[in-house]
């Protein structure tokens, strides 16, 4: 009996587990890049979204306060999730909800909260702030109706910061052993990103925090003081906003960047398949500019993307190709093999370095440092830029028609250069610019180095995928 009472006191309230929420690492999609880059996965909770940390917080708060008791309506404006962890939290205590969501949400998300016994009031996507049929006004237009109802106002309410400065900051911090040196985080009402920020900064001034939002939405605009911006409709949901809120903090914020809905969809898409991370578009918004911007980190930096949203929500469109298509998103999915890069096929050779002509070289000497390295052609590179290439096809030739020609300087007899292709270049295209009668191609490493690729290395890098 005393270990059955110790599981229930334990365990006595859902919303009281208090387990971190995972921070995973981003391998495939990651893979050239030379930070380490994680996933901070906060839709991982019994409410499937990071509203569950401030949900129960901010009726036990109200309920302390004698603002509400059980039998009451609570009154909010949701773009789901919130919606969702409000009902998930308030209905187990006797609360009634009412939530008015603008009629882009998903259908599985208006599913669930029907499942949970909210009413719901559908508003348009295009109302503008400050409109009374925008999601906003009609939640405050009906407090004002019903009897016995409370505006809950979850975008607006402090404990919604307070919840990520006294927790998500610090499971960031300690999960990365104190090494994250970047956060992107998603804004919405800029909750989190204020929490997660004051946080972070206090602790360990050096951390970039970069907020995320889509194109369209305002909070960029206000941070470069871009006063000719003017909001537009995106599809994404559970990130951006048409007017800042109480929580806009720019002292906080190291810059904000904005995602198309197409990239945005893709790489949730992609999240799922190549890291069985099974996150939403907002999700997929936040990682596609975490990892646009690692590009330019380097290997001691930690970028940590915050998740926020769950997959499962949007099966009826971002993972749906037919939804996907009518919009004009859908992207085909690479095979294994097309994922294959430059930068995969040259960490299957002994890194070296590309042994090259200089224009000055004679054919003689050319031919001597063929024979050195057992190579059949040669780059011949000026100034680090390449300018032409020579192979022992074209010498033999050469020397056919002139025996006397192999102390003329390779610059009067040489090729083509070979083509350069970055690093992330895919197996396919490499295949093609090797169709193209090159007898090898270079690929411009971010040092500024250059390697050398040859249609053996591909086929070596096929039989080992």
């Amino acid at each position: 009996m005393q270990f059955l009472t110790t599981i229930i006191m334990s365990n006595h309230d859902i919303f009281e587990i208090t387990t971190e929420t995972p921070l995973v690492l981003i391998g495939s999609m990651a893979r050239n890049l030379k930070p380490v880059v994680m996933a901070k996965l906060e839709y991982m909770n019994p409410a499937c979204s990071h509203y569950y940390r401030a949900a129960s917080a901010l009726i036990r708060d109200a309920e302390d306060r004698r603002l509400i008791h059980p039998g009451m309506t609570l009154v909010d404006w949701t773009y789901g999730n919130s919606g969702i962890a409000l009902a998930m939290a308030g209905v187990s205590r006797g609360y009634k909800l009412l939530l008015v969501a603008p009629d882009k949400i998903s259908r599985e998300k208006q599913d669930v909260l029907r499942a949970l016994g909210a009413e719901m009031v559908i508003t348009p996507s295009d109302a503008l702030p400050g409109e009374p049929r925008s999601c906003v006004k009609v939640a405050q237009s009906l407090v004002r109706n019903i009897s016995n109802a409370f505006f809950a106002n979850m975008y607006e309410n402090p404990l919604s910061r307070d919840v990520h400065a006294s927790s998500t900051g610090g499971e960031i911090l300690r999960q990365t052993d104190g090494r994250v040196s970047h956060v992107f985080v998603p804004m919405i009402s800029g909750a989190m990103i204020s929490g997660i920020g004051r946080f972070l900064k206090a602790e360990k001034p050096s951390v970039k925090i970069i907020g995320v939002e889509p194109e369209g939405s305002v909070y960029r605009s206000l941070f470069t003081n871009d006063a000719a911006f003017s909001p537009s409709v995106y599809e994404l949901e559970e990130i951006g906003a048409p007017e800042p809120s109480r929580f806009w903090e720019p002292s906080v914020i190291d810059d904000i960047v904005q995602v198309s809905d197409e990239d945005a969809f893709n790489c949730g898409r992609e999240l799922l398949k190549a890291e069985a991370v099974f996150a939403g578009g907002a999700s997929g918004a936040v990682m596609a500019a975490a990892l646009r911007s690692a590009s330019a980190c380097g290997a001691e930096d930690c970028v940590v993307a915050v998740l926020n949203d769950f997959g499962g929500y949007y099966l009826s469109k971002m993972f749906l190709d037919s939804w996907m298509k009518q919009k004009g998103f859908y992207r085909k999915a690479k095979t294994a093999i097309e994922q294959i890069t430059a930068e995969d096929i040259l960490q299957l050779k002994a890194r070296k370095d590309l042994i090259f002509a200089s224009p000055e070289s004679t054919l003689a000497e050319v031919f001597e440092m063929m024979k050195q390295n057992d190579v059949s052609q040669l780059p011949i590179v000026s100034y680090g830029t390449p300018i032409g290439s020579i192979s022992e096809n074209r010498i033999l030739s050469i020397l056919i028609e002139n025996d006397d020609a192999m102390n003329s300087k390779v610059v009067g007899f040489m090729e083509q250069p070979f083509p350069v292709c970055r690093p992330d270049a895919t197996i396919s295209e490499l295949s093609g610019k090797l169709q193209q009668s090159a007898s090898g191609l270079l690929i411009s490493l971010s040092d500024g180095r250059l390697q050398l690729l040859t249609k053996s290395d591909l086929i070596d890098a096929l039989t080992h995928k």
